[in-house]
């Protein structure tokens, strides 16, 4: 099975789109700060 990295397809993605950290957080309601998190690895979603 391949392994998923959210990281990585997040940064992949946000940049397809041709956005900022800071407005794809203002566009879900984060802090920038939660999305560089996220793309680095350092805290993840939790997932429910």
């Amino acid at each position: 099975m391949n392994e998923l990295n959210i990281a990585k397809t997040l940064v992949l993605k946000r940049k397809e789109k041709g956005i900022t950290q800071e407005e794809l957080a203002a566009y879900i309601g984060v802090s920038k700060a939660s999305v560089s998190k996220w793309e680095t690895g350092v805290s993840q979603t939790k997932g429910y």
